[in-house]
């Protein structure tokens, strides 16, 4: 099958994806001035995105199995361009979260949908390298969301920044339902009470209940700090302006892209050589923790700060290879619901990430110029660690099991 049939085209919802999710780093901070936003508050507005991002998984997945991706996909990116004109739109945080809300049910089947083509059209060895590919094309949505994105923020402001996301989201939604190719056919379809029932022994099996922990965590860290935190942290804690923040979450951005390649391209090495599929991600889990540990400490600024960040979305976009691995370990047919699971119980976990991070930030008085005390960013990460190194002991002790 065709990249430019397949990959190719579908990489661009994940575009569409990464650009919604990293776009409130560039402007949350003036939306919380805007509007009067607690950190709290700011969380819960980003983080609408993601409680539709986890609803629709089930239904997506199930979607995904019985439609095949061109259909699915065609109409997720339309949906996601309505949620950016209500966005657009928005005349307070409510209308907004709602935008927000609808733009996270388009962007829902970004990762599966590819995952599901690549499982459907080519060998599984190929799956983690092509899919690798496929994010790192996606991933100069968010690429586009930092300093190309401030440059023109002066003359077409944040509602300007969400109608061009629309126009796009639109041109991608009629190009996959020119271009991408139906699916092989299905022998037959069951009802989908019992398409859903099989969700059951899949979370329950023991790879699921022993690596997907620690897979959400590493995932939903990277995912917390580009799609908010970040752009607060660097201008309360390593004192950025403008843009020098954006230049920032360029590095973050090209980090990320950086990952999604390699960590896809050596997990497929390594499976050929005779390795196991999760080496990769167990790797990427003890990089991140590395990482998060450096960043506690004191001073950092310039080059060594933009590595650091750039090893945390390195590290953090692990996510192609480790839901890769996972899917290998369950039938094709099955492939999509397999990967919404592990979605949606990493995309609760976002939620309460954005959220928590909020109500630690809101324990300390804002500063003058209305951010929040660096000590917060502290406790944050520190609570941050306490869990990633929570899961990586679980998915050891399930071994010795």
């Amino acid at each position: 099958m065709s990249f430019f049939r397949v990959t190719f085209p579908l990489s661009f919802v994940n575009f569409i994806n990464q650009a919604s999710r990293v776009v409130m780093a560039m402007i949350g901070p003036a939306l919380a001035l805007e509007f009067g936003l607690s950190a709290a508050d700011l969380g819960l507005l980003s983080a609408a995105l993601f409680v539709a991002y986890c609803l629709m998984q089930l239904p997506v997945g199930v979607a995904l199995d019985l439609y095949g991706p061109r259909r699915v996909q065609a109409v997720a990116a339309a949906v996601a361009a309505a949620g950016f004109v209500v966005s657009a739109l928005a005349a307070g945080p409510w209308s907004l979260a709602a935008g927000r809300f609808l733009t996270g049910m388009g962007v829902a089947s970004a990762l599966i949908g590819i995952l599901k083509a690549h499982t459907a059209w080519y060998p599984k060895e190929r799956v983690a390298a092509l899919t690798g590919i496929a994010i790192f094309l996606g991933s100069t949505g968010g690429l586009l969301m930092t300093m190309p994105l401030q440059a023109v923020l002066p003359d077409i402001g944040w509602r300007g920044a969400f109608w061009l996301m629309a126009g796009v989201a639109a041109v991608v939604s009629v190009a996959i339902a020119l271009v991408v190719p139906s699916s092989p056919k299905r022998e037959y379809h069951r009802p989908l009470i019992e398409e859903i029932k099989e969700l059951g022994p899949i979370v329950a099996s023991p790879i699921f209940i022993r690596m997907v922990p620690a897979i959400i965590v590493l995932n939903g860290l990277h995912f917390t700090y580009q799609s908010l935190w970040l752009g607060p942290w660097l201008r309360d804690v390593a004192g950025l302006d403008e843009g020098a923040r954006a230049a920032m979450l360029l590095v973050y951005a090209l980090g990320a892209m950086a990952g999604n390649l390699l960590m896809g391209q050596a997990s497929t090495a390594w499976q050929l050589r005779g390795g196991s599929a999760f080496s990769v991600p167990v790797i990427a889990m003890f990089g991140m923790l590395g990482v998060q540990s450096l960043l506690l400490l004191p001073g950092h600024a310039g080059v060594p700060l933009a590595a650091l960040w750039a090893g945390f979305a390195l590290f953090g976009s692990c996510a192609s290879s480790a839901y890769a691995a996972v899917a290998q370990c369950y039938p094709p047919s099955v492939a999509g619901r397999v990967s919404t699971a592990v979605n949606a119980i990493m995309l609760a976990l976002v939620f309460v990430l954005q959220t928590g991070i909020g109500s630690v930030l809101d324990l300390w008085p804002r500063n003058l110029s209305g951010g929040w005390n660096a000590q917060g960013y502290t406790w944050a990460m520190a609570g941050s660690i306490i869990l990633q190194g929570a899961t990586i002991a679980w998915m050891a002790l399930r071994r010795t099991r």
